[in-house]
């Protein structure tokens, strides 16, 4: 079955659609999503790619991510995707966005407008095996220390957005208990 992403401007305005390879071999901006799922202790869960991923296989990453399937809004794809690899779904609010073009010794490349989700879920994920090789919670601390000591194993957009969130104290938020009502909104 085809996949198929909706190609968009600098300001998310939609231009197209594309066929999901293509959009990837010959790059062209199109919409995105990643999400972050923390626990009630303040870890963060993160998966490790399946080996037969397009790109990136056996990195790791961010809860999931994905992308809208063309007239589908970002929140139904989202929960979509996060049951589809991760096997639940949870409450998500969107806190911020970026664009970002990463390009993959394949030939492949990313260039996304990235919609960062964040929620809280306790658990254990039913990982889907054809999408994740691996997942683990693991704290703020060791995941910070751990990206600056082996970045090479994780994927650039997971990197980009970790930044982004860490610099919104996002993180410290959760790691001490709090909520996170104020990241609703982009800033």
């Amino acid at each position: 079955m085809q996949e198929y992403v909706t190609l968009v401007d600098e300001n998310d305005k939609v231009v197209g659609v594309a066929e999901k390879i293509d959009a990837h071999k010959n790059p062209k901006l199109h919409r995105a999503f990643s999400i972050f799922i923390t626990n009630s202790k303040g870890e963060f869960l993160i998966q490790q790619r399946a080996e037969n991923k397009y790109h990136c296989p056996g990195m790791w990453a961010n809860t999931c991510c994905g992308h809208p399937r063309p007239g589908e809004s970002l929140e139904e794809a989202a929960h979509r995707r996060l049951q589809e690899e991760m096997g639940f779904d949870t409450r998500m609010v969107k806190v911020f966005s970026f664009i970002y073009k990463t390009e993959f010794e394949n030939g492949l490349t990313e260039k996304e407008y990235d919609h960062v989700f964040v929620g809280k879920w306790d658990g254990i994920p039913k990982k889907n095996i054809n999408e994740v090789a691996d997942y683990k919670w693991i704290s703020r601390d060791i995941l910070e220390e751990d990206i600056k000591k082996n970045p090479e194993i994780y994927t650039s957009w997971f990197k980009i957005a970790w930044e982004i969130l860490l610099a919104r104290n996002w993180g410290k938020a959760i790691k001490d208990g709090g909520s996170y009502d104020f990241l609703t909104k982009d800033k």
